[in-house]
């Protein structure tokens, strides 16, 4: 069973916030609250929220096992801009971009990671010329 969360809005560039997801993707869920609390990245912090979010929708609405998840997938994508202006030489304007992300994380349990795997490769198998 998939258990999703979303952050929406958070005022930080996707570029940012996607160099820390790319480090937790694939992580089982421990080893990802451990990597994020100790890194020396702003982003980090929203994620770790994110992530704890979707921990406690898997075990409250769920009954899933905190040891058993791993993150199935984790997206940033960009939200709304909020267009500025910053003044230039001779009365000219240059545009300042805000930009702001919307953050996806899908848990998954570590047996239907396994169980998976193991049907794509009995696929890949079966499809294989003789």
């Amino acid at each position: 069973m998939e258990v999703q969360a979303k952050a929406r809005y958070l005022r930080m560039s996707p570029t940012k916030v996607r160099l820390v997801i790319d480090i937790v993707r694939g992580m089982k869920v421990r080893e990802a609250q451990a990597q994020l609390a100790f890194m020396k990245k702003a982003a980090a912090e929203p994620v770790l929220k994110l992530l704890n979010s979707a921990i406690a929708n898997a075990t409250h609405n769920f009954q899933m096992d905190k040891d058993g998840l791993y993150i199935k997938s984790i997206v940033a994508d960009g939200g709304p801009m909020l267009g500025r202006f910053r003044a230039r030489a001779m009365g000219r304007a240059a545009p300042i971009r805000k930009r702001s992300t919307h953050i996806s994380i899908v848990l998954d349990e570590v047996k239907n990671r396994t169980k998976a795997k193991a049907q794509k490769k009995q696929q890949t198998l079966s499809t294989q010329p003789a």
